[in-house]
């Protein structure tokens, strides 16, 4: 079978390389028995690939510390393509910074690409090479293995007059996408930064002693397989409660967390899913949708005859299952939103401001990058943070200049540039992302990875381009 397409200006990747792919550009298996809790060395593994990302997404479970001694350095450098040719066959990023002490898996091959780089990453994550790629790996094992039949596959070029300049259209949106990932990521980090500096530098005297729990509290916990009476957990709480300007829970400030509604076909009837918006259809945003960052990774809509719950704006999504701690503010009115059963929504009918709602929703992220919530998930409880633990959350009682200045990384609406084009785009969106925040960036990398998916179809359908950047002042 092959993919049949209008446009016959192909190119096999392999050609599009600067050199033929050797065994030196696929990565090394370590073995598990070699890794380690610390080391300076790491090793990336595949799932560090996802659909959703330009880069990789690198965590303690994607990039492991592995021993010194079976380190293979592959000079990772930024800008540098890699690809998954095992488990998720296709997959690919391209790295945001220097790796100079990471190695990559077996499963991984480093593509020597410098010519037009960003215009074949933009179709390296197109459908049409995933499903040019499908064809060619044999279907029926367990685990599929795409070996480096990822070469055969064929990019397409524009056929028309200009050419060279819609080739550089597509560079250009490909790496303002690339640029808004880095700049979310980075303003992602300063909210953690700023949290953590804050509480630290506002202690009060007092000392921390671990102390071994009481009967009573044991009794009040109700449980012993469980990471409360630990010093890394005792330690954390300490930081909270000793900060000197106080703390609240939640509940005493009137919010209140409410589960998502049931949406089994038992309990709310036949539903209809769709990826795309249409009307009177509800959106369903989920915790598995949402990113560490505090985005909506996945858009997904149904249609449903009942009449359910809806989200309103201020309301702070938060994952109460599985993906415990991922959360999202809606700074903005959302029309038609839920939730589902696995999520909750922090909410609060009296009048808190939108500053103190994300403030909130960003000290929770704090707190799962602290592992805060897998202290009440150790030894079988299935990974569920239920209502009463979520109304009694600790949060430090920042002062409002503080709240803001956390608050303003995440929703700071900036009139976006005007009178963009091929030489002037990208600079001045660099500079409006460094001013804007985390919700801006991400609204706008959606608009573009959009209408990047609907040139590449163009480009694959072989139908005119205009190069405008009109798109962008768009109401969605």
């Amino acid at each position: 079978m092959t993919l049949a397409t209008p446009n016959k200006n192909t190119k096999f990747l392999r050609d599009l390389l600067d050199r033929e792919l050797t065994f030196s550009d696929n990565g090394t298996e370590v073995g598990s028995i070699n890794y380690i809790s610390k080391s300076p060395k790491y090793f990336i593994r595949a799932k560090a690939l996802q659909k959703e990302s330009f880069l990789p997404f690198l965590t303690e479970e994607t990039a492991v510390p592995i021993r010194p001694q079976v380190f293979v350095d592959y000079n990772l450098k930024e800008g540098d393509i890699l690809i998954s040719k095992d488990s998720n066959i296709g997959e690919v990023v391209i790295l945001d910074k220097d790796l100079p002490n990471h190695t990559i898996s077996g499963a991984l091959y480093k593509l020597p690409i410098t010519k037009n780089k960003y215009y074949i990453l933009a179709f390296l994550k197109h459908n049409h090479f995933r499903k040019q790629l499908d064809l060619l790996v044999p279907k029926g094992s367990t685990i599929r293995h795409a070996k480096t039949l990822f070469l055969d596959c064929k990019i397409p070029f524009p056929n028309q007059k200009n050419k060279d300049e819609v080739i550089l259209y597509v560079e250009l949106l490909m790496q303002a996408i690339i640029d808004k990932e880095k700049e979310i990521r980075n303003k992602h980090q300063q909210i953690l930064q700023k949290i953590e500096k804050e509480l630290l530098e506002n202690q009060k005297d007092n000392e921390f002693e671990y102390e071994k729990p009481t009967f009573n509290e044991i009794k009040k916990v109700g449980r012993l397989d469980i990471g409360l009476y630990s010093i890394e957990f005792k330690k954390l709480d300490f930081l909270f409660k000793n900060y000197k300007y106080g703390f609240f829970r939640l509940k005493d400030k009137g919010y209140r967390a409410v589960r998502g509604p049931n949406l089994a076909v038992s309990v709310i009837g036949i539903t209809v899913y769709s990826n795309e918006k249409k009307d009177n259809f509800y959106n369903l945003v989920q915790p598995t949708d949402l990113s560490e960052f505090g985005t909506i990774q996945t858009e997904r809509y149904f249609g449903n005859k009942k009449k359910l719950p809806l989200l309103k704006q201020g309301d702070i999504i938060f994952g109460a299952e599985g993906n415990i701690g991922k959360c999202f503010v809606i700074c903005n009115k959302l029309d038609n939103t839920i939730t589902n059963y696995h999520g909750m929504s922090i909410t609060n009918d009296k009048n808190s401001s939108l500053i103190e709602r994300i403030f909130v929703g960003m000290f929770i992220l704090f707190l799962r990058k602290k592992d805060f919530f897998n202290f009440y998930a150790v030894g079988g409880q299935g990974g569920s943070f239920g209502k009463e633990k979520t109304e009694n959350l600790i949060i430090p009682n920042f002062p409002k200049t503080k709240q803001k200045e956390i608050a303003s990384l995440y929703h700071n609406p900036v009139k976006y540039p005007q009178n963009l084009n091929l030489k002037n785009f990208l600079e001045e969106d660099k500079k409006w992302n460094k001013k804007t925040g985390i919700i801006e960036i991400d609204k706008s990398m959606k608009q573009i990875k959009k209408h990047l998916n609907s040139l590449l179809n163009k480009i694959v359908n072989d139908k005119k381009i205009e190069l405008s950047f009109d798109f962008l002042y768009r109401k969605n």
